[in-house]
């Protein structure tokens, strides 16, 4: 980082000034889709998807190099026995992704995805945030700026998943931290977790937000004090892509606490971003509504490791060779509507 001042001071102007959309690019695209050789509209939100491709690619909507990035961290209050799975999963699933055996692995195959997966010091779990913070503000401005190499080497669609034992738990006491209300609101079971794990989750939520309630009014101290290494490198991720106009895609819960903290700290932050999926933790939807987004797909999926964010992958391409592909009415000898 800069020696500007504190870890963070960089990250805040990143974020204080972002650039905007690509207007002409935007008109250009919206004056080809009232010539393809169909009904004003009648694309529903593939014609959406379209705009917004033009508008954070600045150039004609095409998808060619599209990316699924998976960030891998553990938690240190998983120690309270908030999951049924053990820390080790975590890692044993990063080998999975890295073999080929995964949902996502397939899902990628399908869709023609290229796909990366970041081990983020998985033998070093963070701080147990019911008594310590997660990270100190040097570890977690670190670790938002590896996320934001991810996307070196290039793509035009950025999709974002995770894996992380014990994440869910992280993602519901961001949530708390930002909106309030109670940990039962934001808690849900995760990979599983029922009776006395459940309980256990929403007490560790609640005991968390309660240590660190003096320092909740700033986004990035939230990320640092409760989040987590996979949280600060896809938050890290959605700002590079910004920077560099690279539309993104993001997945479930925990990647959508992630994309809460930079719109906390500006409004328009999530712009360039669209929400894959909604998933069957609880809570999600609530969290996306605080986003004012719109889910593309409703699965019922709960797997995280950026499935659904690469299975609206698939929309985005199809909404893409629509636009492309498609004949306009002069081209195809097809008599339009404004011309009869």
């Amino acid at each position: 980082m800069s020696v500007s001042g504190l870890p963070f001071d960089d990250f805040r102007a990143l974020i204080r000034d972002l650039p905007g959309p690509d207007t002409p690019a935007l008109a250009a695209a919206r004056a080809r889709d009232r010539q393809l050789t169909k009904p004003p509209g009648s694309l529903g939100r593939l014609e959406e998807i379209a705009m917004w491709l033009a508008a954070w690619t600045g150039r004609a909507p095409a998808v060619n190099r599209p990316l699924v990035a998976i960030f891998a961290g553990n938690h240190g209050v998983a120690k309270h026995g908030i999951t049924p799975y053990p820390p080790s999963v975590t890692q044993q699933m990063v080998e999975n992704f890295a073999a080929g055996g995964a949902a996502i692995n397939q899902i990628c195959a399908t869709y023609d995805l290229g796909l990366k997966i970041f081990d983020l010091a998985l033998d070093y779990p963070t701080g147990d945030i019911t008594v310590e913070a997660a990270l100190s503000e040097r570890d977690c401005a670190a670790t938002m700026a590896f996320g934001m190499e991810a996307i070196a080497g290039g793509t035009d669609l950025l999709c974002l998943g995770e894996m992380g034992i014990g994440n869910t738990t992280i993602a519901a006491a961001i949530n708390l931290a930002l909106y309030g209300g109670t940990a039962e609101d934001w808690v849900g079971p995760g990979t599983g977790s029922e009776g006395e794990v459940l309980q256990r989750k929403i007490d560790a939520v609640k005991t968390a937000v309660a240590f660190h309630k003096d320092h909740l009014s700033d986004p990035l101290e939230i990320l640092r004090r409760l989040g987590g290494r996979e949280i600060a490198a896809m938050a890290g991720a959605i700002l590079a892509a910004r920077i560099e106009r690279i539309p993104v895609l993001i997945d479930g819960y925990v990647a959508t606490a992630a994309a809460a903290i930079l719109k906390a700290a500006n409004p328009s932050a999530l712009d360039h971003c669209l929400i894959g999926h909604v998933s069957a933790e609880p809570a999600h939807m609530k969290a996306i509504d605080r986003l004012g987004k719109t889910p593309l797909l409703a699965l019922g999926m709960r797997l995280g490791e950026g499935t659904g964010a690469a299975l609206a992958a698939g929309l985005v391409k199809a909404a893409a060779a629509c636009h492309s592909g498609m004949a306009t009415f002069e081209q195809a000898g097809v008599s339009n509507a404004g011309t009869q």
